[in-house]
């Protein structure tokens, strides 16, 4: 990606993430308590940005997160947050706080799907983007010690991709096995080579590149025994 296409993204993304942050601060409750559609289901809290809360798609069940949990019988909790990183958005609500809420909703499974909008402030928080990474996870896995901990590689939005990409996702990896969460790699080029799979933003998934994410999670689960 040239430096002037990388730059006009950056600028859209945070655009939409600042837009979106500032309308569910003000409507928006705090709590996202579990639906609870599956009586004798798990409760699976989904951590993350913009590609878990589902943006793009024409509703909230046409998410990936959504399609799996209606697939599998789970009780989903998605206090996901557009323009959420480790660090980016993370001072003021929604982002405050929102690891407590996972923590609050007592949940059997965790799904950490974080680090994309970190990219837009590399290099220059790199070194607390670091942290904030095994920090976050070492606060998930310490105050949820019975719950399972699944880490999924950051996703990505365009095929081509800033060095800083394969650095975030690098550092996600070494947290998660450090603190021996299960670990799904490949993530970041699930939407490769389909623009048919993006909504007219360019930015997120529409319906069809949500299914085929949740085709690729389901995948991916299964091999981990679920």
């Amino acid at each position: 990606m040239t430096t002037h296409r990388f730059l006009r993204s950056w600028l859209i993304a945070s655009v939409v993430g600042a837009a979106a942050v500032m309308v569910m601060a003000a409507c928006a409750p705090a709590p996202v308590p579990a639906v609870q559609a599956f009586p004798d289901g798990p409760t699976v809290a989904f951590y993350g940005d913009s590609y878990t809360r589902g943006t793009g798609a024409s509703d909230p069940s046409k998410r990936w997160s959504s399609l799996i949990s209606t697939e599998r019988g789970w009780n989903e909790v998605n206090p996901s947050v557009n323009g959420l990183g480790f660090v980016n958005k993370r001072s003021g609500a929604p982002g405050t706080g929102l690891v407590q809420q996972v923590i609050d909703a007592k949940p059997d499974i965790v799904m950490v799907t974080m680090g994309l909008n970190d990219n837009f402030s590399m290099p220059g928080k790199a070194d607390a983007i670091e942290a904030a990474i095994t920090t976050d996870l070492g606060t998930l896995t310490t105050a949820l010690p019975e719950a399972r901990i699944i880490v999924v590689e950051p996703f990505w939005y365009t095929d081509e991709r800033p060095r800083s990409v394969a650095t975030i996702i690098g550092w996600v990896r070494d947290a998660a096995e450090g603190l021996g969460a299960d670990y799904i790699t490949g993530a970041s080029h699930w939407i490769d080579g389909h623009p048919e799979w993006m909504s007219a933003d360019g930015l997120h998934p529409n319906d069809d590149g949500y299914a085929a994410m949740a085709a690729r999670m389901n995948a991916e689960l299964s091999a981990l025994g679920l």
